[in-house]
């Protein structure tokens, strides 16, 4: 509905209380509505459900129409990322958010900081979505505002014109309200549980659900040791209870992105349940560490395979944990992939060791020969160390290609005295282009990186403590966050506006009119920076 039509709507429904409702305007409403378009998270997850479908079918059509986020670990961050967005960019378009349960654990349990292993309250996951949201919708009534005060000032000055192109800008406005992919880890339990908490997040907002197929007791960081995945079954339980709940709440478009840890997890705390020779229990079970034994050899608690009429014994270790065969990593992978799209889900997650385009592709072109249009979203992550590995990466095809590098030492070659050199500049440029290369080539959809602003805030905060707390003293501040802030554009350069304190005058002169006692007045010191 338009700016005017929310008007007449508004004017109308006010003369029809016989002067009751004179107090309130009919102009002020329709600009709190439109600053308030979601009304709930599941209008949210909807609206942003459509969008990620309509994306995912574009990048069908042209891979060159991937997508991306960064990993927020507060509304604030999210909010300032979304801004910058549409500062830089003028359009959100194929820009998400992503929301890090490593992140959650790491900054917003109330246990304090923790490993990313599951041990953070369930419910802080939504919490989060949910403050995400008022953020960004906190965000579009503050640009909405602006549009508005603007709208007033042209009328004021009889600018007709500037009118009409105000009223198109805020007919035409872009939210900041973008899908977030959310991680629901290994679920937090019993496929019940995961159902429960995916009813949560949902109502929060969230459109898309990524859950990984470790045991949700032993779950580990993907880049870290230790991991035990779960048979097909019981994963996709969980897969389906992640469905029910979309469905239940009426997201039918929602998304559900499976990952697998199989390529760094050599560990299963269950043999899987098979009825024939071939089926997914099988083929689960075939990848299990065994030597085959005579029935007289059986040890008192063995348990044992029969595979084509041999006994074979699993290799359990004293965890209670069972092995599996070395080097199948790849083919769990790929079986893991294929299973999981041909029982329900919408994207792929494989987690890697290395950000390596032939390895992701060897593995997705397993997978695409079997369902063609297989999508993955994949952690550009900061477990990475993208500078050595792209490094290394360049310095081996060099290698292989004849070419001499004997002034290279492949192991040091993180070492600053590399940085100007030509093999330096090339591993960069493979960096700056890895993200539309493998979106082409290895069927990535969506990039994200799970944990930068972790990092970001780490960084800003050491470089201020530095400068602040050393010789520059204030200067520090000010030359090194204040006067960038300025020059930059960085709206929040005015935080009194950014907190919402604009937002509250127009409110009060609404609701009180002349009587209002407004913040925004000639004294308020946030004017120097207008």
């Amino acid at each position: 509905m338009s700016y005017q039509d929310h008007i007449i709507e508004m004017s109308q429904l006010i003369k029809s209380k016989n002067g009751t409702w004179d107090g309130i305007s009919a102009e002020a409403v329709a600009r709190m509505r439109l600053q308030n378009r979601f009304k709930t998270g599941l209008e949210i997850a909807r609206y942003t459900a459509d969008i990620m479908r309509k994306d995912m079918a574009a990048y069908d059509e042209d891979p060159a129409n991937y997508t991306q986020s960064l990993g927020c670990w507060h509304g604030f961050i999210a909010q300032q990322k979304l801004i910058s967005i549409k500062k830089h960019f003028g359009t959100t378009e194929r820009k998400y958010i992503y929301l890090s349960g490593w992140m959650v654990a790491a900054l917003r349990s109330e246990f304090g900081p923790l490993p990313d292993q599951s041990m953070h309250e369930k419910t802080s996951v939504p919490a989060l979505i949910e403050e995400i949201y008022t953020f960004l919708k906190q965000a579009d009534a503050r640009e909405l505002g602006g549009l508005f005060r603007e709208l007033d000032a042209a009328g004021a000055a009889g600018d007709a014109a500037k009118q009409e192109q105000l009223i198109e800008a805020i007919d035409g406005f872009q939210t900041h309200v973008v899908p977030i992919i959310a991680d629901i880890d290994a679920g937090f339990g019993n496929a019940e549980a995961t159902y429960l908490l995916a009813k949560k997040m949902i109502e929060a907002g969230a459109c898309a659900l990524q859950i990984e197929n470790q045991v949700s007791d032993e779950k580990q960081c993907g880049h870290q040791d230790g991991k035990v995945t779960v048979p097909h079954d019981d994963f996709l339980a969980k897969v389906r209870a992640v469905r029910y709940a979309f469905l239940e709440l009426g997201i039918d478009n929602g998304v559900v992105v499976t990952r697998t840890d199989s390529l760094g997890a050599g560990l299963t705390k269950q043999i899987a349940v098979s009825h024939q020779p071939g089926d997914i229990g099988d083929q689960y079970n075939a990848f299990l560490d065994c030597e085959e034994i005579d029935p007289a050899d059986m040890k008192n608690g063995d348990v044992v395979l029969n595979r084509g009429g041999k006994l074979l014994r699993p290799k359990r270790l004293p965890s209670n944990l069972f092995q599996f065969r070395a080097g199948t990593g790849e083919d769990r992978c790929v079986l893991d992939s294929i299973t999981s799209l041909q029982n329900g889900a919408d994207l792929l997650w494989i987690e890697t060791e290395k950000p390596h385009i032939d390895q992701i592709a060897g593995m997705m072109d397993r997978i695409r020969a079997v369902i063609p249009n297989a999508k993955l979203a994949y952690n550009n992550s900061p477990s990475f160390n993208w500078t050595l590995n792209f490094r290394q990466q360049v310095f081996d095809a060099w290698a292989k290609a004849g070419k001499d590098v004997s002034a290279y030492d492949r192991e040091k070659l993180m070492s600053v005295d590399y940085d100007a050199t030509a093999l330096a500049i090339e591993a960069d440029e493979r960096i700056r282009t890895f993200q539309a290369d493998a979106a082409k080539r290895a069927g990535i959809f969506h990039h994200l990186i799970t944990l930068p602003t972790y990092h970001t805030a780490a960084l800003s905060t050491d470089n201020l403590a530095r400068e602040y707390f050393g010789n520059q003293g204030m200067l520090g501040y000010v030359l090194g966050v204040q006067r960038q802030e300025i020059r930059q554009g960085i709206a929040c350069v005015r935080h009194q506006n950014m907190s919402g304190s604009d937002i509250g005058d127009d409110h009060k002169e609404a609701f009180a009119g002349e009587a209002a006692l407004k913040a925004g007045g000639v004294h308020n010191t946030m004017n120097q920076f207008a």
